[in-house]
């Protein structure tokens, strides 16, 4: 069997076309099939485990035979029913001696009801996948004493095999050369960390054509799959040869995935020709009623990260998809959605993730405009319950046409980002230059004014947050008896009186802004341009509302304790984190009333600091300013704390193999990415950094995304020292502790000072307390409710590209989060960057304008926990989109840019330019204010100088 390649003609290729059989086959097997995103690719992967079944090269036992042989029954025939399945099967050999089987194969097929064609597929890849033969393709060989051994190559190394069953593997990491003599095949191991000596293995293969064409396909897999970009061309030599010139030709799967986020993929519909039924349904994670609505046929599936959560790539290489070309009606190429991870950025591939970025070119701008809305789905990672249709966690929701998610945070400055959805982008939503200043002049000038504004669309905001609670949450847990009686009454009676008292006060708000803007009851007399007596009369009656304030402490520990003691609780409130109207952490929202009373706090400030002693307005400000400064000063201990604590249970949904994260003392300092230096040189680890210890991760490809704990250094005796000479490092710092010493280098100076500066403060915390803390990580399974996640910490880290997604439980995880945005930015965030964020948010109507595109669009847009989250309007119930800020830049645009409007600022990540316009000179100067917060780290001394409480 020879290969052809994709790039050159065919007839160049076959000598003799009639004596040959072409077939479509699968070359290339992802580690995981979650990597697949189109429903045709997985059906063309499908085809191949059918063939494999079929022909005895996927060997496996038989309740896992009849397992995969039910799920592609369902796929073919529809739901179980005994005569026709009988029938079918006496027509269909699916492996050798099926009769055997049949009963079991039917048993199984009847716990399939109502699964389409497409979720058959999936199961069946998610079995398939866990087989030892999965994808494995044998050649005989034998080794230097001439035992009869078989050699395979897959997407982590070099596979040796005796019989069916693997007794060694050489990972890519460990491989140094792969070479062949005639017929013996020759692998190069790299030294050993504990000797000197170069290991060399020899294995003897049947003849020289054997032994180069297996060389062949590991030098395609290695490039393929560990490579950045295609190797260049070996260059002809001048008089003689020596060696092969064979490369690998073809895109590296990395730069597939960088040509699917730059729109370059197209989907295709495509009919079952073996299936009895149609997909009359497109594949979700977890069929819910909110996806009932998702459009037929050709969906993007993705699953585990991400979205970013992990991304959303596509493949357009010519993978090996094993089935007969009459097996086959159209010709797809196979779609992955994400990387294996393994050694250092140079020999790897960069690991996208989640990001729901915006970007558009001029010719797709003018082709959304043209373009009527037509449903379609796009993929999307998941893991968020941040996002929506638009979002990386649509998890399959309707989306319209024209419309490619690429969340990707990846280094990579030649990618491009997203999308352009026409739901952000139709032509209704870009007013004219005319109508906006119209609009404009109609409006009052006063700083008052927009300061009173300020009020109202966070206000809006802050009831919707509030409805969160009160509406979705309550509706979710009222469907369930899950959640006991006592905190069911606690949560919801603290929540509702809130509720009830911001609608009133919202809706005086608004009426006072539009007396002041002259568009109702005009004709009655009065000064109404003002709203301190607003502020003062409704802050006075939010004093009668503290008891429930201080009752919030209580609800945040009560739900997490409730959620540590019921896993029926645990999943109903991962099962709501997933919904859209819940764009961020469910416990976030319990601390919002808290975080409401600091912004009243800084409004009025900005308010009294506006106003003149003599205006009329002033008294009664500054009385408003008075009251709400001492309701902050009565709670702020109170927020502090469960900052801390939310912050806590919120990193411990990221991180796996840990126990006891959550402990009374210990307090959050700083999370962030760096490289640890080891014995394959500089490999990107998570550093989570605590008052107590300090703790490396990585991420592995898991079903949720999550963060494996590699190791902790208790703080307590440790030694911090920059090293950058001695290791030939740039920010190079070595951390010595009491039993071990790792070397770390940092992205960039200042990352490297912010890290230096935490550290030192935490050692010194840990040094004034009573001495060292016990072991407080576990390296047992982190817990006992979750058996789909056991015996992770038993890997090593070469180990990592294996997935782990379960079968039984399918449990994707918000792949947008802090963690993973500051894992692909390179970047780290402090709780101090944190408390800050709380106190910088914003709400408002902006102008976005694309840097390839000429009209502005009007959308509704929150700031909140360094993201900008885009609504059509503020009448919406979920995002639509939203944009991850940590390691943008903001700026003013230049001259060159041809940016003509005032009130413009800039953001921009690499390749990623966007441009948001404001409606005044003071909404522009607060948008500046809070976004800055976002992109550039708080300096400590102005922190303290700000905050004289903080948790440090």
């Amino acid at each position: 069997m020879v290969w052809l390649d994709l790039l050159k003609p065919i007839m160049k290729q076959i000598r003799r076309p009639k004596h040959v059989v072409v077939k479509f086959v699968v070359k290339f097997f992802p580690p995981d099939h979650a990597q697949l995103q189109e429903e045709l690719t997985r059906y063309l992967f499908a085809l191949q485990v059918k063939q494999d079944l079929a022909q005895g090269r996927l060997t496996c036992n038989d309740t896992s035979a009849a397992l995969l042989i039910s799920h592609i029954v369902q796929s073919e025939t529809g739901d179980f029913d005994e005569t026709i399945d009988r029938e079918h099967l006496a027509k269909n050999k699916y492996i050798p001696q099926q009769e055997t089987l049949e009963d079991k194969i039917m048993e199984f097929h009847r716990n399939h009801i109502g699964q389409t064609p497409a979720e058959s597929d999936f199961q069946l890849l998610e079995i398939a996948r866990r087989l030892e033969m999965y994808g494995i393709r044998l050649h005989p060989a034998k080794d230097r004493e001439g035992t009869k051994i078989n050699l395979a190559v897959a997407n982590t190394g070099i596979l040796v095999f005796q019989g069916h069953t693997k007794i060694n593997a050489f990972n890519w990491a460990k491989v140094r050369k792969l070479s062949f003599k005639r017929k013996r095949f020759l692998i190069k191991l790299r030294p050993d960390v504990n000797s000197s000596f170069q290991d060399t293995l020899e294995f003897l293969m049947a003849s020289r054509d054997f032994c180069k064409s297996f060389w062949k396909i590991c030098v395609e897999h290695h490039a393929f799959f560990r490579l950045f970009e295609e190797p260049k061309p070996k260059p002809k030599p001048i008089l003689f040869t020596r060696g092969s010139s064979f490369r690998f030709s073809g895109r590296t799967q990395k730069q597939v995935l960088d040509y699917v986020k730059e729109g370059g993929h197209k989907k295709v519909q495509f009919e079952r020709k073996h299936s009895k039924i149609r997909s009359i349904r497109s594949l979700t994670v977890q069929p819910s009623e909110q996806h009932s609505e998702v459009p037929k046929q050709s969906c993007s599936f993705t699953f585990g990260d991400n979205a970013d959560s992990p991304v959303v790539q596509s493949c357009r290489q010519g993978k090996e998809l094993k089935a007969s070309m009459e097996d086959i009606g159209q010709r797809k190429s196979p779609s992955l959605k994400k990387s294996p991870k393994e050694g250092g950025k140079v020999d790897g591939v960069v690991m996208a993730t989640m990001e729901e970025e915006e970007e558009v070119s001029k010719d797709r701008t003018q082709q959304n405009r043209s373009q009527s809305q037509q449903p379609s789905t796009a993929g999307s990672l998941t893991g968020s319950p941040h996002l929506s249709e638009l979002s990386i966690n649509s998890q399959g929701a309707p989306v319209v046409a024209n419309m490619s998610l690429s969340p990707n945070l990846s280094p990579d400055a030649k990618q491009s980002s997203p999308l352009v959805s026409p739901l952000l982008n139709d032509p209704s939503g870009i007013r004219t230059e005319e109508e906006e200043e119209v609009r404009r002049k109609r409006f009052p000038t006063d700083k008052a004014y927009f300061i009173a504004k300020e009020v109202s669309t966070t206000e809006r905001t802050y009831l919707k947050d509030l409805e969160v609670i009160t509406s979705w949450f309550q509706s979710t847990v009222s469907k369930d008896d899950c959640m006991p009686d006592t905190l069911k009454n606690l949560l919801f009676s603290n929540f509702e009186p809130l509720h009830k008292f911001h609608t009133s006060f919202l809706k005086e708000i608004e009426q006072r802004l539009a007396l002041w803007e002259g568009r109702s009851n005009a004709h009655i007399k009065g000064d109404y341009q003002r709203i301190g007596d607003v502020m003062l009369k409704n802050i006075q009656s939010m004093k009668q509302l503290t008891v429930h304030l201080r009752k919030h402490n209580e609800v945040l520990m009560e739900l997490e304790n409730g959620i540590k003691n019921s896993r029926k609780l645990e999943a109903l409130c991962k099962d709501f984190e997933l919904q859209k109207v819940c764009y961020l952490p469910l416990n976030t929202f319990l601390l919002r009333p808290l975080h409401r009373l600091m912004h009243y706090k800084q409004i009025m400030e900005r308010l009294c600091k506006h106003y003149p002693p003599n205006h009329v307005d002033f008294r009664d400000s500054r009385a408003a300013l008075a009251e709400i400064s001492e309701m902050v000063a009565q709670l702020h201990g109170s927020m502090i704390k469960m900052e801390n604590f939310q912050k806590l249970h919120e990193l411990k949904k990221d991180l796996i193999g840990i126990d006891n994260l959550v402990i009374p003392g210990r307090e959050f300092i700083r999370l962030g990415s760096l490289s640890k230096l080891s014995g394959k040189g500089l490999q990107q680890r998570m550093f989570f950094l605590f008052n107590d210890v300090l703790l490396y991760t990585s991420r592995g490809l898991t079903a949720s995304n999550q963060f494996k704990v590699h190791g902790q250094l208790p703080l307590y005796g440790m030694t911090i020292e920059e090293s950058e000479e001695e290791w030939g490092v740039p920010h190079c710092l070595t951390l010595r502790g009491q039993h071990q010493s790792i070397i770390v280098a940092a992205s960039t100076r200042a990352e490297m000072d912010k890290w230096t500066e935490d550290i030192q403060m935490a050692i010194d915390l840990a040094e004034k307390s009573s001495g060292p803390t016990p072991e407080l990580l576990a390296s047992s399974p982190p817990d006992n409710k979750s058996p789909d996640e056991t015996t992770v910490d038993q890997e090593s880290e070469d180990d990592l590209s294996a997935s782990r997604t379960s079968l039984e439980r399918q449990s994707p995880h918000r792949g947008n989060t802090t963690v993973h945005v500051c894992w692909h930015r390179n970047t780290s965030v402090s709780m101090i960057d944190f408390s800050i964020a709380v106190e910088n948010q914003l709400s408002g109507n902006l102008l976005r304008k694309f840097k390839n595109s000429n009209g502005w669009q009007k959308l509704w847009v929150v700031f909140t926990n360094f993201c900008m989250f885009f609504y059509k309007s503020h009448q919406d119930n979920h995002p639509l989109a939203s944009l991850p800020l940590l390691g943008y830049s903001l700026t003013i645009p230049s001259e060159s840019e041809n940016i003509h409007k005032d009130y413009v600022f800039k953001l921009h990540f690499k390749s990623h330019v966007y441009y948001f316009r404001a409606e005044s000179e003071y909404t522009f100067e607060r948008w500046m204010e809070v976004i800055r917060s976002a992109t550039s780290s708080a300096s400590r001394t102005r922190v303290f100088s700000h905050k004289e409480s903080h948790v440090y």
